[in-house]
C-alpha cells in the first residue's frame, strides 16, 4: 500500500532507558512501513537534556505551540542516584511537569480495555478517566531545608510593597520546609478542560479535593469549579443528562471502589498522579492507560502514563530478553497521529490510528502479550511474548487490518 502523507508536522519528543528502545522499535515496525512519517525531533533523553542545560525540554514544549499536536516518550526525572548515575549538572526537574506548566490545560488518563484482562476491583465494569490538573502545586514548589531552631513565615509582597504575613512554623529543632502555589487562571482552564470533555464524552464529572483542611488553597478549587459550572455548564450538563458533583478526596476513593466506572474523576495535580497509577494497575497495568495534555488554547500532548522501565532496560543492555509491553507508547503515538489526521483532514491517517489500536487489542485478546498481562489473563493458553516478538505479532494483525 501507499504510505499516508501527513501535512503538519507532530512534535516528536524522545525520551529513556526501555522506552527508548520501544520508541524506535514501534517507528521501525509499526509506523514509518505505513505512514510517511513528518516530525520534528527533540530527544529529552536525560543525557540530551543535560547536554543542553534542559533547554530541550523548554524548546519542544515551544514546538508543540507551533505545531498543535506532540508525542512524547516516557523521560526520567533524576533523583540523586540518577545525578550520579549519569553525571548531571543538577537535579533537573520533571521534564512532564516543565511541559505541563508551559501549556496548560488537564491530563485525561483512560485505561485500554481488553477482554481476558479483568479489574482487580470486581465492581468495575466500565473505564475511569482521571483528569489531572497539568499545573503547580508540589511539582512547582520551592523546598528549604532548615538548620535549626527559628521562625518560618509565608510572605506575599504586593507591587506596592505591602507584606502579608502568616507563620507556618515555630522551629524547636531542623526540619523542611515547601513552598506550593497554584494560578486562578490556571484552575479555571482546568475546570474547563474537565467540563468540556465531560460533555464530549457524555460522562459525568467528579471533582475532589481536601477542602476541609485546606481552607484557602484546596477550597479555592473547590470554589472556582462550582462558579464556572453554575455560570457556563449547568445547564449543558442538565441537557446532556449528566452531573457535576464535589466531594472530598477521601470520600471519592470510597465511592470509586464501590462504583461501576464510566465518569471522570477530576484531581489536583499530585492527586491525579497517584490515583491514575492506582486506576491502570487495578484495571491491569500501568502500561495499559492512555493519556493526553488538553490545553485550553487547543494544544495536545500524548504520552504513556508510565517510567521509564529501568529494571528491564538494565536487561536489554547486557543482552537478556525483555518482555516489556509497548501498548500505552502504541497508543501516545496512535492518539497523536488521529488528532493531527482530525485537524489537517486526513481521514486515512485517523483511520491508521484507529486500526493500530485495534490491531494491538485484537493480539492480546488472541492470546499473543507480555509477561505482565499473560500473568493476570483470564485467557486460556496465553501465549508470552518477548518485547520484539509481541510488536511483530502487532504488525502482523495490523497488515490483517489493512
Amino acid at each position: 500500500m501507499e504510505k499516508i502523507k501527513m501535512t503538519t508536522p507532530l512534535v516528536e519528543m524522545d525520551g529513556d532507558e526501555m522506552t527508548r528502545v520501544l520508541w524506535q522499535l514501534i517507528k521501525d515496525e509499526l509506523l514509518t512501513p505505513f505512514v510517511d512519517l513528518n516530525t520534528e525531533y527533540y530527544d529529552l533523553g536525560l543525557v540530551h537534556r543535560n547536554e543542553t542545560n534542559d533547554q530541550v525540554t523548554i524548546d519542544s514544549a515551544e514546538a508543540t505551540k507551533k505545531y498543535g499536536v506532540a508525542v512524547k516518550c516516557a523521560t526520567i526525572t533524576p533523583n540523586a542516584a540518577r545525578v550520579k548515575e549519569y553525571d548531571l549538572k543538577e537535579m533537573y526537574k520533571s521534564p512532564n511537569g516543565t511541559i505541563r506548566a508551559l501549556l496548560d490545560g488537564t491530563v485525561f488518563r483512560a485505561p485500554i480495555i481488553v477482554k481476558g484482562i479483568e479489574p482487580y476491583v470486581k465492581t468495575w465494569k466500565k473505564p475511569i478517566t482521571i483528569a489531572r490538573h497539568a499545573y503547580g502545586d508540589v511539582y512547582k514548589a520551592s523546598e528549604m531545608k532548615v538548620p535549626g531552631a527559628g521562625k518560618a513565615e509565608l510572605v506575599f509582597t504586593a507591587e506596592d510593597g505591602t507584606q502579608t504575613k502568616e507563620l507556618i512554623h515555630e522551629f524547636k529543632g531542623a526540619g523542611v520546609l515547601q513552598g506550593m502555589h497554584n494560578l486562578n487562571g490556571s484552575i479555571e482552564s482546568f475546570a474547563r478542560s474537565c467540563f468540556n470533555f465531560a460533555l464530549e464524552t457524555k460522562q459525568d464529572l467528579w471533582f475532589a479535593t481536601k477542602d476541609t483542611i485546606s481552607k484557602k488553597y484546596d477550597h479555592t478549587f473547590k470554589d472556582i469549579f462550582q462558579e464556572v459550572y453554575d455560570n457556563d455548564y449547568k445547564a449543558k450538563f442538565e441537557e446532556a443528562g449528566i452531573t457535576y458533583f464535589y466531594t472530598l478526596i477521601d470520600d471519592a476513593v470510597a465511592r470509586v471502589i464501590r462504583s461501576e466506572g464510566g465518569y471522570i474523576w477530576a484531581c489536583k495535580n499530585y492527586d491525579g498522579d497517584v490515583m491514575s497509577d492506582m486506576v491502570a494497575t487495578a484495571f491491569g497495568s500501568l502500561s495499559m492507560m492512555t493519556s493526553v495534555l488538553v490545553s485550553p488554547n487547543g494544544y495536545y500532548e500524548y504520552e504513556a502514563a508510565h517510567g521509564t522501565v529501568q529494571r528491564h532496560y538494565y536487561k536489554h543492555l547486557k543482552g537478556e530478553e525483555t518482555s516489556t509491553n509497548p501498548i500505552a507508547t502504541i497508543f501516545a503515538w496512535t492518539g497523536a497521529l488521529r488528532k493531527r489526521g482530525e485537524l489537517d483532514n486526513i481521514p486515512e491517517l485517523c483511520a491508521f490510528a484507529d486500526k493500530l489500536e485495534k490491531a494491538c487489542i485484537k493480539t492480546v485478546e488472541n492470546g499473543e502479550m507480555t509477561k505482565d498481562l499473560a500473568l493476570i489473563t483470564t485467557l486460556d493458553n496465553a501465549k508470552t511474548l518477548n518485547t520484539q516478538d509481541f510488536i511483530k505479532a502487532v504488525r502482523k494483525t495490523l497488515e490483517g487490518l489493512l
